[in-house]
């Protein structure tokens, strides 16, 4: 088993995911015992958002970068960025390590292909929908992406940092998710992306009557798959 370096705490509460859901795997697929053998690096979520709020993309690059080869250091042989947000500095991360690092863009790329669809809904933080570092990996892929006009786009983006990552799931903002959801079907979406890894916290594919490819289910999959391979 390889063991996992996680870049994570942005925020803790989908990262906790993570570790559970990767731990979970393994325990399914070696039986008795067994856990992952992990490597956990988390931050305090408040000192990213400020981060990002100041449109630092510069010093989160260097933090990230800086630490995720502190994980390669500490015997890390595989690196996950738990976050999706955070990924618009991944090819600096990428820069830093010499081992394999697990995009979550290609995970959730490769899921939504492997399903036969091609054209999806993005819900994220504002800088994961409006960036091209995200979406890019997908159209590349030849997938089609759309993302919520206004005041959808704004209210995603407020219902993550004002409730999600705090804790907080509230069934009315499900509902104001799912309206969102069926205004970008109507527009020809045929699958939703789950962009932030505190969404699927909210929504689940039983909520939903199209594909839905949450990332973190997805990208703690993948880490397993690669660190039993």
């Amino acid at each position: 088993m390889k063991r996992i370096g996680l870049l994570g705490g942005m925020s803790w509460e989908s990262s906790i995911e993570y570790e559970r859901l990767i731990n979970e795997a393994v325990r399914r697929r070696l039986g008795g015992t067994a856990s992952a053998d992990l490597i956990v690096r988390s931050y305090n979520f408040a000192d990213i958002e400020a981060i990002q709020e100041r449109d630092d993309w510069d010093g989160a690059s260097r933090l990230l970068a800086h630490d995720a080869a502190s994980l390669q250091q500490a015997g890390a042989e595989l690196i996950l960025l738990c976050t999706n947000t955070m990924h618009r500095v991944a090819e600096d991360i990428e820069a830093a390590i010499t081992v394999p690092f697990l995009h979550i863009g290609d995970v959730t790329a490769d899921a939504v292909r492997r399903s036969g669809v091609s054209d999806v809904a993005l819900l994220g933080t504002r800088y994961t929908m409006e960036g091209d570092f995200y979406r890019s990996r997908l159209e590349g892929a030849g997938i089609t992406v759309r993302i919520p006009d206004e005041p959808d786009r704004s209210m995603i983006h407020d219902v993550i940092y004002d409730e999600l990552v705090q804790g907080r799931i509230e069934p009315s903002s499900r509902d104001r998710y799912l309206v969102a959801i069926d205004r970008m079907i109507a527009q020809g979406a045929q699958g939703v992306i789950g962009g932030c890894t505190e969404i699927e916290l909210l929504v689940s594919e039983q909520d939903l009557r199209v594909p839905f490819y949450p990332t973190t289910s997805l990208h703690a999959t993948a880490a397993v798959d690669a660190a039993l391979s």
